[in-house]
């Protein structure tokens, strides 16, 4: 690459970048970069320059010349992220899109607006409030964080309880490829969902430049509760048992009583100071909400609560809010630095992880907090400590690791919200196995075949051999190989059959009960979903189910009704549940907010699983979306991880709509925001999309199945 042994760039190409965006958007100076070098973790790097881009067509240039120059870049937004996400490896160039925060448009009607990445999240809550509308990710950092920066790690926030996180809001993204390219994808398009797969890619793919995001009515009552109590697991307890009862509150935080005293002593929210636990608890809605409040208030009392109060008024509510927003601050107070460990359990685990994480740190001496995203599983293990002591630093970063251990080993993940970037590489093993990080890094060249863009950041880096799978023998045909139809009666047979026909040379089509399918394609051999039926694990407490992907609609919906619980798919169609995925038929809510992992059996017969059985999962690449919309040309779904709801409970995450195709559709702000100008910089599309769109949706086949074994439909089915 171009960049000399002491890391500075040349003069020559520092020349480019300020004919790009400016020499004044250009910095180099030592001092300068040094202000670029972290982010809220621990870790530290110098990039070679620093950019400044104010449209797509500046981004676009400067990633066309690092790429032609083969120098990497990262995108970087307020530097917020607590995972080392941004920093600059490999003396990178870092591109700060900060200055391109305009909303280029509103659309009231249609609940969307287009924004662009350096927007404050908090930035956008207050110009929507006008319009009876609301962004409802919701950060803790919201003050200073971006949208492109949620983007990045799929961040979540207090309300993504009820209204779920980044990935369930975002319809459109504009995004500069690694290339320089720029393609606009939207969640409306045929082929797998790419825009899925972008959110909590922490900028390894590409660079957003705008978003297109799904907006909420304001709701019209909102209750806001505080309930203390006498133990940890009391309230721990409370969490369960309110979303058993099937209320989705649209917030259930809780805090611990380290947590509580140092909010208290810096915020003065009224919080109860001698409670060793306190939880936040709100409810929503366009209804009266007495019901829930008494509900709620029951089971708190039932579970020793010490004390239970509603806000009276706006002023109060505000008040009990800026005491848990204020919570890492307050912790920031007691020491020079804080580590913000970032894990998620099945939710009626927590009181266990907690006793856990919490002999962790007494084994170690360490200080430490615990505040939890309750309803969601999500728990943030606080440590002080003090990095210019090495030792220290050492010991707390050891201990942040085996935190997070425990919550793998109780069926969690290693982050529910603050990303993986290189503080948490290495973790990835513990939750994924050799052949899923092999496809991970195939999905990493399909975009960025350079690694120039972000690089080595969220995939741990391959060890000897690792790229390589391991060489079976051929095995003999598992199913009598006697007709073009076979059906595997399990996922191990499937497996074996796959590897034979692959090394065949075989190509196969994927079939579930075959419902609508009036044309098959050509194939030498058809392989059945319809013995992969059961229900491997209905988890009635947790609000999961893991299914094998030939069960029946039908069969699905009358299991879970018997437990009082629901998943939305359409009440017209009976066909199974991995072709509804591979078709990616349109419903609301969509699909794609439901599903919460999958394992699938690629064509050479290896098993690759992605995500977890918790709310909340930011590790690895969303490759599960990748799948919806697919047709079964990438590999044959086994199972799947799906939320459930309480049978009576609507659906709250965003509708399924297209991406407008005109921004004429788009009515300007009024005057106080920055408008769009009609000049050259805004005009779209720069490329066509449509033939980027399927140069990369054939690359991701080719990833996937490289000898192209899986043929599809060529209808509607």
């Amino acid at each position: 690459m171009s960049v000399n042994e002491g890391g500075e760039i040349p003069g020559y190409i520092l020349a480019q970048f300020g004919m790009a965006v400016g020499h004044k958007n250009v910095l180099s100076k030592k001092a300068d970069l040094q202000l670029y070098s972290y982010d809220s973790a621990i870790d530290r790097a110098l990039p070679s320059a620093v950019l400044f881009p104010e449209n797509t067509e500046q981004v676009s240039a400067l990633v066309k010349i690092c790429h032609k120059h083969k120098i990497p870049f990262v995108a970087r937004g307020a530097g917020t992220n607590l995972c080392g996400g941004t920093i600059p490896l490999h003396q990178s160039v870092v591109i700060a899109p900060t200055r391109m925060k305009r909303i280029l448009s509103v659309n009231p009607q249609k609940r969307v607006a287009v924004v662009e990445p350096g927007l404050p999240n908090l930035f956008l809550k207050k110009a929507l409030e006008p319009y009876g509308l609301y962004y409802a990710p919701d950060p803790a950092s919201q003050k200073a964080c971006t949208i492109g920066g949620n983007i990045g790690t799929n961040a979540g926030g207090p309300h993504c309880l009820k209204y779920g996180v980044t990935s369930h809001h975002i319809l459109g993204l504009e995004l500069v490829l690694p290339d320089g390219a720029v393609i606009h994808l939207d969640t409306g398009q045929d082929g797998s969902d790419m825009v899925g797969l972008m959110v909590g890619s922490e900028g390894t793919l590409g660079i957003v430049t705008q978003a297109t995001l799904n907006l909420l009515p304001l709701p019209e009552k909102v209750e806001t509760m505080l309930a203390a109590f006498p133990s940890l697991d009391a309230a721990m307890q409370t969490v369960t048992e309110v979303i058993t009862a099937g209320i989705i509150p649209a917030t259930l935080e809780a805090m611990d009583k380290i947590t509580v005293q140092a909010v208290e002593s810096f915020v003065h929210a009224g919080y109860p100071t001698n409670a060793e636990a306190v939880l936040l608890i709100e409810v929503d809605g366009s209804s009266d909400l007495k019901d829930d409040v008494h509900k709620i208030r029951t089971i708190c009392e039932k579970n020793r609560s010490q004390e239970f109060r509603l806000a009276v008024n706006e002023k109060e509510r505000e008040k009990l809010w800026e005491g848990r927003r204020g919570s890492y601050p307050a912790m920031a107070r007691l020491a020079p630095n804080v580590l913000v460990e970032d894990g998620a359990v099945p939710r009626n685990r927590l009181p266990e992880a907690s006793r856990r994480i919490r002999a962790i740190a007494r084994g170690k001496k360490l200080n430490l907090s615990l505040i939890f995203h309750a309803g969601d599983g999500n728990l943030h293990p606080q440590i002080l400590f003090d990095e210019r002591n090495k030792e220290e630093t050492a010991l707390v970063k050891s201990a942040g690791y085996e935190m997070l251990k425990v919550c793998v080993d109780m069926g969690g993940t290693i982050s529910g919200e603050h990303g993986i970037g290189i503080d948490k590489r290495e973790a990835m093993r513990w939750l994924f196995t050799p052949e899923t990080l092999r496809l991970f890094r195939k999905i990493k060249r399909v975009f960025d075949p350079e690694n120039l863009c972000n690089p080595d950041k969220l995939i741990p880096l391959p060890e000897e051999n690792e790229e390589q799978s391991s060489p079976k023998e051929q095995p003999d045909s598992p199913i009598q190989f006697l007709n073009r139809l076979l059906a595997p009666a399990n996922e191990a047979e499937l497996s074996a059959t796959l590897r034979f026909l692959n090394q065949s040379r075989k190509t196969i089509f994927i079939e579930g009960r075959k419902t609508g399918l009036s044309n098959p394609p050509s194939s030498d051999v058809s392989i059945s979903t319809q013995y992969l039926n059961r229900i491997v694990e209905h988890d009635r407490e947790n609000f999961t189910i893991i299914v094998e992907a030939g069960i029946g609609l039908d069969t699905l919906k009358k299991e879970l009704s018997q437990s009082g619980q629901k998943v939305h798919v359409p009440s017209e169609r009976n066909g199974s549940l991995g072709g509804l995925i591979a078709m990616n038929w349109p419903q609301t809510p969509p699909l794609r907010d439901q599903i919460l992992g999958m394992r699938v059996a690629l064509a050479n017969g290896e098993i690759v699983q992605f995500g977890a059985k918790v709310m909340k999962n930011v590790a690895g690449y969303d490759a599960a979306k990748l799948l919806l919309g697919s047709k079964g040309a990438l590999g044959v779904i086994l199972s799947v991880i799906l939320k459930t709801y309480p049978i009576g409970y609507g659906a709250c995450s965003p509708s399924f709509r297209r991406k407008p195709e005109s921004r004429e559709e788009f009515p300007q702000l009024d005057s106080g925001f920055r408008r769009q100008e009609e000049t050259k910089s805004h005009s779209r599309p720069l490329g066509n999309d449509g033939v980027l769109q399927q140069i990369l949706l054939q690359k991701i086949k080719e990833a996937f199945d490289p000898n192209n074994s899986f043929v599809t439909p060529t209808e509607n089915s």
